[in-house]
């Protein structure tokens, strides 16, 4: 899918960005797992958290090949940062998409210049991938919603200013997911933030736990304004939020074989670079490859979703290949540097660490599996 030329300069705008601000000081932040506030300022000012926020609000609106490519050069420089606009940009998405004009008006043009940044609250302790089990519930008081439950693994938990909760609203629902829907939840009395969770990679932006006690939030919090709705609603923002996992998959992959390249020319044994030697060759070549079939698979999602397709399959393809070959690709990369790539002193076993994050995020491939087999017999029914 062929980009704009505003949204060709923007994707090298966020290149720039990464070649000379992040790329430098990734190790500053990433070893002692230290929030990066000062990139995350700049990442507001150039505009990265408002990529699909209508412009009427204050937004870049690109079309989401453009976000999928913004997020790839964002994570090619530290994975962390695309993980910063992920849940963001899809409860941005939501409201676009289903917000009330109250809602819209509220939230948009705050969420586009990150002065209210967003994160997206799904996964339950107990349940995992398992959303049919979910146990978070709200009940109404009055003109008011009462919520209790509690959330894990919520990234920028302690920094986001709403929460796009998928929670139970009618528990005698039948099938369970006819009673959940999307509150847009501020932080508050009767909401508690834990603790970071400590994490393999991903390193810098936290991962929390969310308790809520009664946390009251008014009847307007519902998502567009219809409870029972939030299913639906969700599961379309997950396309773009797999999506996006998708394309943090392509950007650490991409860092890894650029490294791999660079390092595969420098490096000599037996008196020729290590790329001669048929192993290594072997190696560069099929990384390559499966990065570009994972590209092209992200990007013909975002195509179906942005002609407004049902795009939960490709989505879902996008996601399982792109963070099973990123993995593979760290894996072989860190083959190519030998002993160096088990070294700090190298990237790629940082590379490594952060790849898993997308194999077991945004529903793990396992679910993905389903998803795809679920849908290809849909589709192809006889």
């Amino acid at each position: 899918m062929a980009l704009s030329e505003d949204e060709a300069r923007l994707v090298a705008l966020v290149s720039e960005f990464v070649d000379e601000r992040v790329r430098p000081r990734v190790r500053e932040f990433e070893q002692d797992d230290l929030y990066p506030a000062e990139l995350i300022e700049e990442m507001k000012e150039l505009g990265f958290f408002g990529l699909l926020a209508p412009a009427e609000h204050g937004g870049a609106e690109v079309g989401t090949a453009c976000f999928a490519r913004v997020t790839e050069e964002l994570a090619r420089g530290w994975m962390s940062l695309a993980g910063a606009i992920g849940g963001h940009s899809v409860i941005t998405y939501l409201i676009r998409t289903f917000g009330t004009p109250e809602q819209r008006e509220r939230y948009l043009p705050r969420m586009a210049d990150g002065s209210v940044r967003a994160t997206m609250a799904v996964t339950e302790p107990g349940g995992g991938s398992d959303l049919q089990a979910m146990r978070t519930h709200a009940v109404r008081d009055g003109d008011d919603w009462l919520v209790t439950g509690s959330k894990t693994w919520i990234s920028n938990a302690e920094h986001s200013g709403l929460i796009g909760l998928l929670c139970v609203t009618d528990r005698d629902a039948e099938p369970a997911h006819r009673g959940m829907s999307v509150l847009l939840v501020e932080p508050g009395e009767g909401l508690t933030v834990s603790a970071k969770l400590p994490k393999l990679g991903y390193r810098g932006i936290e991962a929390c736990e969310l308790v809520f006690d009664r946390r009251r939030v008014p009847a307007d919090a519902v998502l567009g304004g219809v409870p029972h709705q939030g299913w639906t609603q969700m599961m379309r923002g997950l396309e773009v939020g797999r999506i996006q996992v998708a394309a943090r998959a392509l950007g650490v992959g991409q860092a890894a074989l650029d490294d791999a390249l660079r390092y595969a020319q420098e490096r000599e044994s037996f008196g020729k670079p290590i790329w001669k030697h048929q192993a290594v060759g072997n190696l560069l070549a099929d990384m390559a490859t499966k990065m570009r079939a994972a590209r092209l698979l992200t990007l013909d999602a975002a195509e179906r979703l942005d002609a407004g397709e049902r795009a939960d399959m490709e989505a879902g393809m996008a996601k399982l290949f792109a963070s099973e070959t990123a993995m593979q690709v760290a894996l072989d990369a860190i083959r190519v540097h030998g002993g160096y790539g088990y070294s700090k002193e190298y990237d790629v076993e940082r590379y490594f660490r952060d790849a898993p994050l997308m194999i077991v995020g945004e529903g793990t491939n396992e679910i993905q599996r389903n998803v795809i087999a679920a849908q290809l017999i849909a589709r192809h029914h006889i």
